[in-house]
């Protein structure tokens, strides 16, 4: 494989996933497009769409997708019939086909090599606690893997090995784009990675702060170590700055605000393209 000059990383962030969409946007319309295409979780779901339409129609598509999407389209069932749910299969709350059918709406039944950028995601593998990229074979059975949120989701199953979400082991792949040799990284990234953190003071901020230390930790340590002669770009949502505990980043049934964050990250990506405040994050050395 000849090492790819531009790179899309999209990671991890449920509903926020929206603004990726919007981010996407304004790098097509720029004319740029990926040689590769690096995705988690969420963003394994955004990425295989611009792998596949790698170009604005592509996007529309997408946003349509986001627009459209309804929360019972992919975890149908009232509060009361999740919980039963959760007794009944102990380790999650929803099943997976929900989210397969909408992910065969959205990307057909394509394969890797089917689509027209090279694409890879990744998901952590159980058994051999590590991390794990896809890059052929099946495309919705790896992203199901990299999009099964512990407790929300079934792990899934390939080639006899179990995997669960990419955003335990890599939620901003930024590190797998400059070891592919991509010159150029455009990063599309919606948590919030510069909000403050605090001692926990309720049981469920003790998971969330130390989720938070883990990926950001991993997320600077790999803008530390891009190679010299590689440009990074983070990309902006534009949204306001926020607590690292907000209830409504952990609300994955938030879809309604799809649209206002596609057109914040739009209009600030936008805006960091074309204007003067197009400063990478990390320039060659």
């Amino acid at each position: 494989m000849t090492p790819p000059e531009v790179a899309f990383v999209l990671g991890g962030g449920g509903h926020r996933g929206a603004y990726e969409v919007g981010m996407l946007t304004a790098l097509t319309e720029q004319g740029i497009r990926p040689d590769v295409v690096l995705g988690t979780s969420i963003g394994a779901v955004n990425g295989a769409a611009i792998a596949r339409s790698p170009n604005t129609d592509g996007v529309a598509l997408l946003e349509q997708a986001w627009i459209d999407l309804n929360f019972g389209d992919v975890f149908p069932g009232s509060l009361w019939s999740r919980a039963r749910s959760a007794v009944r299969q102990r380790t999650y709350l929803h099943a997976n086909d929900q989210l397969r059918e909408w992910l065969e709406g959205l990307l057909d039944d394509d394969a890797f090599e089917d689509l027209a950028v090279p694409f890879q995601c990744v998901a952590a593998c159980i058994e051999d606690a590590s991390e794990q990229w896809f890059a052929s074979g099946s495309l919705i059975d790896a992203i199901l893997a990299s999009s099964a949120v512990p407790g929300l989701l079934p792990p899934v199953e390939i080639a006899g090995k179990h995997f669960v979400d990419g955003g335990v082991v890599n939620s901003i792949p930024i590190s797998r784009a400059y070891e592919l040799g991509a010159k150029t990284i455009y990063v599309m990234h919606v948590g919030h990675v510069d909000d403050a953190l605090e001692v926990p003071t309720a049981p469920w901020d003790v998971a969330v702060v130390a989720f938070e230390i883990a990926r950001r930790h991993r997320f600077a340590t790999d803008l530390a170590s891009v190679p010299d002669g590689t440009t990074v770009h983070v990309l902006p949502t534009g949204a306001e700055e926020g607590r690292y505990n907000d209830p409504s980043k952990l609300n994955y049934g938030k879809l309604s605000e799809a649209r206002q964050q596609i057109d914040s990250a739009y209009e600030a990506s936008l805006a960091y393209l074309t204007g003067s405040d197009h400063t990478p994050a990390i320039v060659p050395g």
